[in-house]
């Protein structure tokens, strides 16, 4: 005869479900460390640079504190201890001393941009990525970044084999990756055809393909010099739209671009996503002048916790999707990242 189970005890009452606490994972720095879904590293982050002609010692740039227009000397210590750091890599963008309707400085072999170009390569080596910037409004008295026709429009196809010989002149000078800029239809195609035909296929293009017409690039055109009169809302894109984001990004990709980027960052981080979801190569978000000056502003006026807000706005564009982050906070970011290892 089978033996007789005790019956279980009576539960009196509804049975209460247990309290789900979320904050549990939340308690302490360690469980916050452990759980956390996004990160952010010092190999994530290029730093942009300023090198302008004639200057013995860095300038200060106004509008952006903290930021200058480097010597070629201030540079190299620069793009020293960007590597040191462990940084991803450097953005290069040159300040010439005299500028032309056609942006001749951009090709000159002696001209800042690729002079910079060398020293960078010659001081780092393989120990941080030489990026440099391609694009004609550096270099024109019309400030606009592309050859104009006599009605003052920009003309694309005449500006694309321009792109393709500055392309070249980069890669001369050593360059690992060019970041076409201009927003130019068919830029990408032109510049990897013309670096093929002349044996630099190692050379990458990390391109600027999803490049709005901001409101918040003022702080740059100071850093540059900017002669611009006028806007770029002919070339580049419109604020409102995203899907068009993404169409220029795959295009890009489809002409060769190894990377992409989505330029600005904090008011776009939806396209960040977007394009993130939509390619199958690196994603860049560029963290521009006018979203540093903001923070920058706002924390002199003690408005905000500086430190914490430069973090905290690295992490968002990095959990929108972005592989890396261009960003002027790049050194003083991997410190911070070091300092709270």
């Amino acid at each position: 005869m089978a033996e007789e189970k005790p019956a279980s005890p009576a539960v009196a009452g509804p049975v209460t479900p247990p309290v789900v606490r979320p904050r549990r994972l939340r308690r302490t720095p360690g469980l916050r460390r452990l759980v956390a879904e996004t990160s952010v590293e010092a190999r994530q982050l290029i730093l942009p640079v300023f090198v302008r002609e004639g200057l013995e010692e860095p300038q200060p740039i106004s509008t952006m504190p903290g930021v200058v227009q480097h010597s070629r000397s201030s540079l190299q210590r620069a793009a020293a201890e960007a590597a040191e750091l462990g940084l991803g890599g450097i953005m290069l963008f040159g300040v010439p001393e005299e500028k032309d309707a056609v942006g001749s400085g951009a090709l000159d072999p002696a001209g800042i941009l690729n002079l910079a170009i060398a020293d960078v390569v010659g001081e780092v080596g393989d120990a941080l990525t030489v990026m440099s910037d391609l694009c004609l409004d550096e270099f024109t008295d019309h400030g606009h970044c592309g050859l104009l026709t006599p009605d003052g429009r920009v003309d694309n196809d005449k500006t694309l084999q321009v792109y393709a010989d500055m392309a070249l002149a980069h890669a001369d000078a050593g360059v690992d990756m060019v970041g076409p800029s201009g927003m130019m239809d068919g830029q990408v195609a032109v510049i990897r055809t013309a670096l093929d035909a002349a044996e630099h296929e190692t050379v990458g293009i990390l391109a600027y393909s999803a490049k709005y017409a901001s409101a918040f690039y003022g702080p740059f055109r100071e850093a540059v010099d900017s002669s611009l009169q006028g806007d770029r809302r002919t070339y580049q894109q419109d604020p409102a739209n995203a899907v068009e984001g993404v169409r220029e990004a795959l295009l890009d990709v489809e002409q060769g671009a190894d990377a992409v980027m989505v330029k600005p960052a904090m008011g776009y981080l939806d396209v960040v996503r977007r394009v993130r979801d939509a390619v199958d190569v690196p994603v860049a978000a560029y963290n521009i002048s006018g979203e540093y000056a903001m923070v920058e502003a706002a924390a002199a006026n003690g408005w905000i916790d500086r430190e914490a807000a430069i973090l905290e706005t690295l992490t968002s564009i990095r959990r929108a999707g972005a592989d890396m982050v261009l960003t002027y906070w790049a050194a003083e970011a991997a410190r911070l990242l070091a300092a709270a290892r």
